[in-house]
C-alpha cells in the first residue's frame, strides 16, 4: 500500500469516526432539550398559585376521576396508569410468548429457506404504521372478539392489549433471535454430545444462555408498549375509569396525552397537567431502560462470570 492510500485510509477513518461522535452527541442533545422542555412545561404546577388552585401534585393522586373539564376539574392518575398497565401486561402476555418462540424456532430448528421467509415477514410487520394497526382492531378485530365471546363492550383493554403486542413482536422476536442466535456452537455440541435431544437442549442450555439478551429484548417491548399511542388511542375505548375488569373501556397515558392536548387551553392547569403527565412518561420508560441494562449486566456476570 502507497503512502498516498494509507493516508487517505486514515482520513477516512478518523472522517467516519468524527461523524458517529457527532451523531451520538446529536442524539443526546435531542433527548435532552426534549426532556427540558416537557419538564419546564410541568414545574407551574409545583409552583405557580394559578394553576395549583387547579390542579396539585397531591391531587393527581388523590381521587379516582378524571375530569378535567367539568365544572369542578378532577386530575387523579390512577384511571389512566391502570389502564396503561392493562393493556401493557396484556400486550406482554401475549407478545412475549409468540415472539420467544418463534424466535427460538427460527435460531434453533427452522431450515435456512424458512428462515429466510419468517424474518422477512416479521420486519414486514414491524413496518406496519401503528395507526394501521389501530383501525384494524377498531374495524375488525373488536367486532370479531365481541361477536366470538359474547362481551358488553366492544373496545376495552383486551382488544387493545392484542393490538398492541402485535405491534410489540417484531422489536422482541429480532432482539431474541439474535441472542440465540449468539449463543455459542459449543454449548449445543456439549448437550447433544451428552444425549440430550435438540428440543432439551434448545429449552435447558440454548435458552437459559440466552437469557440476559431475551431479558432486555422483552422490556424493551414493555417500553415500547407503554409508550405507544395510536393503537390504544384507537382500539381502548378511550374512557378514562377506574376498574381492574379488563373487558371494561380504559385509557392509557399516551393516549390521554393524544386526545386532550390538541384542543387544551394553552398555559392552563390541564395543559401543564398533561405535560406533567409525559414527563411521568418519561420517567417510567428511563427506569424500564435503566433495569434492562442493570439485569442484562447481572445475568451475563452469572452466567459467563465477567461483567460487559
Amino acid at each position: 500500500m502507497s503512502l498516498k492510500a494509507g493516508r487517505f485510509k486514515y482520513f477516512k477513518e478518523e472522517l467516519i469516526e468524527n461523524a458517529i461522535r457527532l451523531t451520538a452527541l446529536s442524539a443526546i442533545v435531542s433527548i435532552f432539550l426534549i426532556f427540558l422542555f416537557v419538564f419546564k412545561e410541568s414545574m407551574p404546577v409545583l409552583y405557580d398559585q394559578v394553576v395549583r388552585q387547579e390542579a396539585t401534585v397531591a391531587g393527581f393522586f388523590r381521587g379516582l376521576d378524571w375530569q378535567p373539564v367539568s365544572e369542578y376539574p378532577r386530575y387523579s392518575f390512577w384511571p389512566i396508569i391502570l389502564g396503561s398497565l392493562k393493556v401493557t401486561l396484556i400486550a406482554m402476555l401475549f407478545a412475549v410468548p409468540v415472539a420467544v418462540g418463534a424466535a427460538l424456532f427460527s435460531a434453533e430448528f427452522a431450515p435456512a429457506r424458512l428462515k429466510e421467509v419468517i424474518k422477512p415477514m416479521v420486519e414486514v410487520l414491524a413496518g406496519i404504521p401503528s395507526v394501521v394497526l389501530g383501525f384494524f382492531a377498531l374495524i375488525f378485530m373488536a367486532t370479531f372478539l365481541q361477536r366470538l365471546f359474547g362481551w358488553h363492550i366492544r373496545l376495552n383493554a383486551v382488544n387493545a392489549g392484542l393490538a398492541l403486542g402485535v405491534t410489540i413482536i417484531p422489536p422482541i422476536y429480532s432482539l431474541c433471535e439474535d441472542a440465540i442466535s449468539s449463543v455459542p456452537r459449543s454449548f449445543r455440541e456439549a448437550a447433544l454430545g451428552l444425549g440430550a435431544t435438540p428440543w432439551q437442549t434448545a429449552l435447558h442450555v440454548v435458552l437459559p444462555a440466552a437469557l440476559p439478551g431475551i431479558s432486555a429484548a422483552v422490556l424493551l417491548g414493555m417500553g415500547r408498549a407503554i409508550g405507544e399511542t395510536m393503537v390504544v388511542l384507537m382500539a381502548a375505548g378511550n374512557a378514562p375509569q377506574f376498574t381492574f375488569d379488563i373487558l371494561h373501556s380504559t385509557r392509557t397515558i399516551t393516549a390521554t396525552i393524544a386526545a386532550e392536548l390538541g384542543e387544551v387551553v394553552f398555559g392552563s392547569a390541564h395543559y401543564h397537567t398533561l405535560f406533567f403527565l409525559g414527563l411521568l412518561l418519561f420517567a417510567v420508560t428511563f427506569v424500564i431502560n435503566l433495569v434492562s441494562w442493570s439485569l442484562f449486566d447481572r445475568l451475563m456476570a452469572k452466567l459467563y462470570g465477567a461483567r460487559n
